[in-house]
């Protein structure tokens, strides 16, 4: 899988999985557009400049529309042209759903949902005039067997299995392929967080007996983004151990 002569935009790529997707793709080749709203980007976009590759950061919020569009014009501008797009970046404000404040759920659905809807938005129509592009989002194993506390965040891991099929059926003509990626238990700041009896019960319906770690979801996400994966569009690549 090689990149060379390619930009990537990766939402979410100060740390954890969005972090390791953007070296993964830089390694393999990739110039790369790192957003996130978190100063820990800077660390990300050293390291890629070490590898002499092309690296644009933007301190954007996704849920900004009009900050979205000048960005994807700025880099327009910078690099020619966005080849792959990876929708990554995410929120959790878990409760308990009778317990559950209007703005946890509309936080959440704004930033895991609509923030996928503006960048998506934003770049497509490039896209479809090159008649090239790969767009990959994140989805969750939670968005397809629920998980208790998590209504919102599972809400929107779901809708974005059908924004990913739907979308993939408008511009499959065009060159461009929607994918979603849907990772279980990753090994995180999040998971971490996680005391020792919540930890073990995770294990107990992993049937590899491990969290994932987050170049599993990199590799995956790197395959959906290359010619090699070319005919596939539509699609859920679930990377989760064998939970579900």
């Amino acid at each position: 899988m090689n990149f060379e002569g390619q930009a990537a935009l990766i939402t979410g790529a100060g740390r954890g999985i969005g972090k390791t997707i953007a070296l993964k793709l830089a390694v393999s080749g990739a110039d790369t557009i790192l957003v996130d709203m978190s100063p820990e980007m800077d660390d990300v976009r050293k390291e890629i400049e070490g590898m002499n590759r092309k690296c644009l950061t933007f301190q954007v919020d996704v849920t900004d529309l009009e900050a979205i569009y000048a960005m994807v014009n700025n880099i327009i501008e910078e690099l020619g042209e966005i080849h792959i797009l990876v929708n990554n970046a995410g929120i959790t404000q878990d409760n308990l759903f009778m317990r559950m404040k209007p703005e946890q759920w509309s936080k959440v659905i704004d930033v895991n949902l609509n923030g996928v809807f503006n960048v998506t938005k934003a770049v497509i129509r490039s896209m479809v005039k090159q008649r090239y592009g790969k767009i990959i989002n994140i989805s969750s194993v939670v968005g397809f067997s629920g998980n208790p506390g998590q209504v919102n965040y599972s809400s929107t891991k779901s809708a974005l299995v059908g924004f990913t099929k739907s979308l993939a059926r408008e511009v499959g003509t065009r060159g461009v392929t929607v994918n979603a990626v849907a990772p279980g238990f990753i090994d995180t700041a999040m998971t971490q967080a996680l005391n020792e009896s919540q930890q073990e019960a995770i294990l107990q319906q992993i049937p590899l007996g491990r969290m994932g770690d987050a170049g599993d979801i990199a590799n995956a996400v790197a395959f959906l983004a290359s010619k090699e994966a070319s005919y596939i569009t539509g699609t859920v690549l679930h990377v989760n151990g064998g939970m579900y």
